[in-house]
């Protein structure tokens, strides 16, 4: 299958429940979104090449808003496990505001690819 990884994933054998499952199935669905990007040669010509300039730039934009947010909330995570290993309320509210974030920001990727591409 050209190096593809396949999720088979049963439903009532996942590990995650709440906002983490949620999360999960997103990157799930980001992978089907790369997936038909490089196998769907009409999903590549419909998409980016009827795109205006500064459609482009939203649908580029909202991809690294992705990784800058990822990479503020990997810094989070970091500097709170690094003060160590015990619970803590406020450690606790740290990386879950910082997961919201990166989940906003998926949210938006997803919201801007939609109406740009369906729009």
């Amino acid at each position: 299958m050209g190096g593809c990884s396949w999720r088979l994933i049963s439903i009532s054998n996942q590990q995650h429940t709440g906002w983490r499952r949620l999360i999960n199935a997103t990157g799930y669905s980001w992978a089907g979104l790369k997936a038909a990007w490089r196998n769907e040669e009409v999903f590549r010509q419909e998409g980016l090449l009827c795109a205006s300039a500064v459609e482009r730039s939203l649908l580029i934009g909202s991809l690294l808003l992705i990784v800058i947010v990822e990479l503020l909330n990997t810094g989070i995570e970091a500097a709170i496990d690094r003060i160590g290993p015990e619970r803590h309320e406020l450690s606790g509210r740290a990386k879950d505001i910082g997961s919201a974030a990166v989940f906003m920001a998926l949210l938006n990727a997803g919201v801007v690819w939609l109406l740009i591409l369906l729009g």
